[in-house]
């Protein structure tokens, strides 16, 4: 399948396309992302398992959200039902793809864990008390161990920023779309640069007036990933 490479400005809009998505029906959009966050705070008071379960189910409800964007796209309405309409069909996959993702995150914890040492690892898990003699050992690793597991992470994000996409849109596996999806990201790795830097300070200045700005800056950025996909992959007829 052929992967365009975009110009980096297209980071930034990228950004701008989504908002239009947003803004085309803006209270749906902020009723969808708020269910979506009390699914995820309402998983989270399962001990463990609730944020392992989020994790898994979170590519089946992107994969929804994005469905929901590409009605948009064809002047159709966007509706609460999209939320849910990754698991139709494709949530096995899907499914996996968060499986694959939670592997990953917990094989980089794990890198974490072992080169911050052993006190670090003491810090974290049992909370012990650090002495000003560990204090800059422990940050020296601290920022080691951070550092490593960024470089790690950053691979694995590429594998799933395209991969439910491909999922719903093209009918790919869930080892194929990963594959897929971080090559794509590869290829177009400067455009992703200028995203990430203009996203990480919308971030900041939206959660400023008491996070009231995310309301509308989250909706953006999943429109926003639903716009690098219609950029980067060519527009052929996609599967129902």
């Amino acid at each position: 399948m052929e992967v365009r490479q975009v110009d980096a400005k297209q980071g930034w809009q990228w950004i701008i396309s989504g908002f239009f998505l947003f803004r085309k029906i803006p209270l749906v959009w902020i009723i969808l992302c708020t269910t979506l966050l009390m699914i995820a705070m309402a998983l989270s008071l399962i001990p463990v398992a609730g944020q392992l379960i989020f994790t898994l189910l979170s590519p089946v409800f992107l994969a929804g959200l994005m469905i929901g964007c590409k009605a948009l796209e064809q002047g159709k309405e966007l509706e609460l039902s999209h939320l849910v309409a990754g698991f139709r069909g494709a949530a096995t996959p899907l499914i996996t793809i968060g499986g694959i993702y939670l592997v990953g995150q917990i094989l980089i914890l794990g890198i974490f864990m072992l080169v911050g040492g052993d006190v670090l690892m003491g810090l974290l898990m049992e909370g012990k008390r650090v002495d000003e003699n560990e204090l800059k050992s422990v940050s020296g690793d601290m920022l080691s161990a951070s550092l490593v597991a960024l470089t790690l992470s950053i691979p694995l994000m590429m594998s799933a920023w395209f991969a439910p996409l491909l999922v719903i849109f093209k009918d790919m596996g869930a080892l194929e779309s990963m594959r897929m999806s971080f090559f794509a990201c590869l290829k177009n790795v400067v455009a992703f640069q200028l995203y990430a830097i203009i996203a990480l300070v919308l971030m900041v200045l939206a959660a400023m007036p008491y996070g009231l700005g995310l309301f509308v800056l989250v909706p953006t950025l999943f429109g926003s990933i639903y716009a690098s996909y219609r950029d980067i992959f060519p527009q052929t007829p996609e599967p129902a």
